[in-house]
Parts: C-alpha cells; structure tokens; sequence
C-alpha cells in the first residue's frame, strides 16, 4: 500500500501517549531497532561505485576520483579584458578629451589573432575583448575613452571588422590616460601551470565541467551517478491522470521518492505501482535488477495480509524487516537481491513515512554509492516556535515537518504529527528531531533540525 491514508500498523496517526506497555514493540526486546543501528547496518553493507572514464557532458553529478592538475596556465597569454586601443603607456600620459592623443592605428588585433602586430612608439592597435596583447604595448584603453577612429566625440562602441574596414586603420583620438596593465588579463592570473585544479571528492557541476574543458581535459575519471529504480506496490494504487474508481488513490511515493533520488545525486528510474500479488512483484523486481545500483520499493512492509513485499522479499532470504524505534517509518526492509546483491531497502507505505524514510536511510545510502564523504542533510539547533508543547512517544526518535527561518534561528511545526498528512510536507522545509527520552518539547527549547532542499 503506497500512498495509502491509513496509519502504519504499530505507527498510529496521532501522537501517541508515550506509554510503554500500549506498544508491544517498545521495551528492552531486541526486535526493536534503533534509527541509529538501521543506518549503520545499511552504510556497512554499501561500496562506493567503480570508478569509470567518462567524457565530460556524461560527468555531470559524477563524483571526481582524482585530483586533476593544470596542464597549461589559465589564461595562457595576456589578453585585452575590454574591446579598445592597445597602446604605450607613454604615448597616452596626460590625455584628455581637451587635448587628446593621436595615435596611428597599425590593425585588428582580434581573439585567436596570430602574426601580431608589434606596436611602436605613437602607434596603437585596435583589439577585441580576449585578445592576445600584442608586443610593444602595455596596455588597453576601452574604446570608450576614444573616438574610435571617426575623429568625432567619446565612441559608444566598435564598427564591425566586416562593414567598415577602414576602422583597422587611420588615427584614434584617446581622451584619458593610462596605467602599465590597465584591462589586460596577466598570463596565469586565474591558474598557473602545476596548479590544483579540482581535488578527488569533488562532484563536478556546471563549474567543474567548465574548468575541466578550459584545462584541456576532454575525459575524466569519475564515480558514476547511481542508478536508483523506485518501485512502488498497492493494488489501490492508479497512475496521475488517470481517472480514480472507488477505493483507489493515485500513486504519490514513487515520484516523490524519485524525485528525492535524482535531488541526491541519483539517476533514477520509476516504476508504475504493482499490484498486491507476490509473483508480478518477484518478477518485476527481477526485471529491473538489470538497471539498479539500488532498489527502493515503497509499501507493503507492516504486518498486513497483503504486505507483499514483506512476504516476497522474506521468502528470499537475504532481506531483513524491522520494527524501527522512530515515527513516522516503524517497519523498514534492508537486504540485497539478485546475483549482484543489490542493496534493496523497503519503506513503508504512508507518504510523509515513506519519505521521512527515505532521507534518514536512502540518501545517505545514495551519497555513500557516490563516494562522498558528506552523507548526510545539513543539521542545525534551532528554537521551537508553537503555541504548546510537543508531544513525542517515549522511546521513540521522532521526524515532525516544519519551517526553519534561519534569520531568527526558530523552527514552527507545520501539519500534524499523521504519516498520511502529505499536504503539510510539501510547505515544509526541514524535519524536527525529538529524540527517543524526550516525551515533550515545550516551546522556547532547541532540538535538533535537519534542512531539506
């Protein structure tokens, strides 16, 4: 059961009294698990992905295995930061628009120029933005500060090369003065030859991708993105656009937890919700093992009759199904599957469970498949801001939604504490944490904060 509204068997929707002896999983029973001890259990059993070449549109999101280098200096030659006059310091001191200096213009100076022109005393060169300084002149003067060659006013730009060719030569009139330098780019000034360019754990974004072609790397070595499939079970369960029958409700979890795979750095894959019989949901499973550094199924891990994933995925073996100390997410599955053993980890049906679960256990799960150090979300201490206390069951690690204004350093709980309240999670944008001794949290307290997006 996927997107079900019904409370998790074990897991109910309000916040329970805290009392032990109403819960049959709490105690010292070692059938309980703490969230702790299911996470350190699922991070022991993933590997980082191996490390494979890749052309560089394909190392998007990838995670850099090597420290790269810089072969040749960034840029590789002086060149003109504005599209102006290449001069002589001297030729130009003491200029202004009253009394100018005129200067005979010897050519273009273009970006990808060779064959440069050397400019001599009293000369300049005109030159585009990017282009090499040619010899003798030590500086640019944008063309701003000129008449462009007309012999008229201060120039508000440059004719192009194509239409009026008689630009590249004549005299300019340059209206200002000069320093040694002035908007030249200096050979090396972003990197120098030898220099680090990116270090191994880096994950190469638009940024990355850019420095790495503007050093000459076409290829690089990188972790792969993981492959995520998401599968979602529940025969109530309908597609989106679809019309709903009696009973049925729309599949939710399998692309929100999609979209949280491709958010952490996954390339995933959602499948269409199976239905509630234990032979389609073996075979699909089989099916797209061929395409999964991961599986995610979502429903179908509690104690009903027709948890079929439980019951298939039991069957097999070499996944385990759990009672976790946390609310939302009590039952959780963790195993592998196929000739590859491939991690599979079951979440429960309920969304905001579904979904609280997933980034407690499958994110970390995903970073840690990439090769990443920082597995986790970002945690804070923050103030609770609500008008009573918080209730919390004892023994129990609590996932609440709210909102967290960093400017002031408070946290407002936002919807109930229901793991099928799924409207209040999309206005959400972190997870308080009560932790398992604590039954009550009176507004004005800290608690810990995890910040999602």
């Amino acid at each position: 059961m996927s997107s079900s509204a019904a409370p998790e068997s074990g897991d109910p929707a309000g916040v329970p009294s805290g009392d032990a002896s109403a819960d049959p999983c709490a105690g010292p029973s070692r059938d309980l698990w703490s969230v702790d001890e299911h996470l350190d259990d699922i991070l022991a059993a993933v590997s980082p992905l191996e490390p494979i070449e890749l052309q560089l549109p394909e190392a998007q999101g990838c995670v850099l295995v090597e420290d790269v280098t810089v072969p040749v200096a960034l840029p590789p030659f002086d060149n003109s930061s504005m599209d102006g006059y290449a001069v002589r310091v001297a030729d130009v001191a003491g200029a202004t628009e009253e009394f100018p200096a005129v200067l005979t213009v010897i050519g273009d100076v273009a970006a990808g120029a060779d064959g440069l022109p050397v400019v001599g005393p009293g000369e300049a060169a005109r030159i585009m933005t990017g282009a090499p300084l040619p010899p003798g002149a030590e500086a640019v003067v944008p063309v701003e500060w000129t008449d462009g060659g007309t012999g008229e006013g201060a120039a508000s730009g440059m004719r192009a090369a194509s239409a009026a060719p008689e630009g590249a030569g004549g005299e300019v009139r340059v209206h200002r003065p000069a320093e040694a330098r002035a908007h030249v780019r200096a050979r090396g000034s972003d990197v120098q030859a030898g220099d680090l360019a990116l270090e191994a754990g880096t994950v190469l974004g638009p940024p990355q991708i850019g420095l790495l072609a503007a050093i000459g790397r076409a290829t690089v070595r990188v972790r792969p993105r993981p492959r995520v499939v998401v599968l979602s079970t529940g025969s109530e369960l309908v597609q989106p656009g679809e019309e709903l029958a009696e009973g049925q409700i729309y599949d939710s979890n399998s692309f929100a937890l999609a979209a949280a795979a491709r958010e952490a750095g996954a390339i995933a894959y959602r499948v269409g919700a199976v239905t509630d019989d234990a032979e389609t949901l073996r075979a699909t499973i089989e099916d797209q093992l061929i395409r999964a550094d991961l599986l995610v199924t979502t429903g179908g891990v509690s104690v009903g009759a027709y948890d079929v994933v439980k019951e298939t995925l039991t069957a097999d073996g070499r996944v385990d199904f759990r009672k976790l100390a946390m609310q939302p997410g009590k039952p959780q599955g963790f195993g592998t599957i196929g000739p590859e053993h491939t991690p599979l980890l079951a979440l429960p049906g309920n969304p905001v469970s579904s979904y609280v679960s997933f980034e407690i256990f499958v994110r970390p799960a995903i970073r840690a498949l990439m090769g990443l150090d920082d597995l986790h979300r970002p945690r804070v201490r923050a103030v609770l801001k609500a008008d009573k206390a918080l209730s919390s069951p004892a023994g129990r690690r609590q996932f609440l939604r709210g909102t967290y204004d960093a400017e002031s350093g408070a946290v407002t709980p936002v919807g109930g504490a229901g793991s099928h309240l799924i409207a209040a999670l999309a206005h959400a944008n972190c997870l308080l944490v009560v932790p398992e001794e604590a039954t009550a949290v009176e507004p004005g307290q800290e608690l810990d904060v995890v910040l999602l997006g």
